[in-house]
């Protein structure tokens, strides 16, 4: 008779974490999830080649790997790059108060906060006036990310690295 105390409080939160979890997963998406759905391209297990350009020309190609996926309920993103000439921790996520999504990046030593926006396909981050990322996904399946350099009007890529996924 002593064990069945705790069985029965075993038991009771038991069912409470089922109640939780049925009724959690009954509940419609938020505005913040439908946003990170519309990044689901992004979301994969990716090797492929970071090619940096000086003057329009290749200056250096190293291979790279990058992790993404979902994170908490499919509210954040978390992108984990490594190649040999960068690691970097990403976590991206749509503020529904600030009707915008926000890209962070930690580096060694750096950190960031950029605003972001989901158009024609693609997930652009401004860095700077001048200098944005684009995130994209080919018709064949790869994946894509660059980044551009606005002078003279012109955007031109300082970077594009291009991925395929290995899950």
């Amino acid at each position: 008779m002593h064990y069945l105390k705790p069985m029965a409080l075993l038991l009771l939160m038991l069912c409470n974490s089922l109640t939780f979890c049925q009724s959690s997963s009954d509940t419609p998406p938020s505005t913040a999830q439908q946003k990170m759905q519309q990044l689901n391209f992004m979301i994969g297990n990716w090797v492929g080649t970071s090619t940096t350009f000086k003057d329009g020309a290749i200056d250096r190609q190293v291979p790279a790997f990058e992790h993404i996926q979902y994170k908490v309920d499919q509210n954040l993103i978390t992108i984990d790059l490594h190649s040999t000439t960068l690691q970097l921790h990403t976590i991206v996520y749509y503020d529904e108060k600030e009707g915008t999504y926000f890209y962070c990046p930690y580096s060694k030593g750096r950190a960031g906060k950029h605003r972001g926006r989901f158009e024609d396909g693609k997930f652009l981050v401004q860095l700077r006036e001048s200098y944005r990322l684009v995130f994209q996904q080919t018709p064949e399946g790869q994946f894509i990310e660059y980044g551009e350099r606005l002078k003279d009007g012109v955007w031109t890529k300082s970077f594009e690295d291009v991925f395929e996924d290995i899950r």
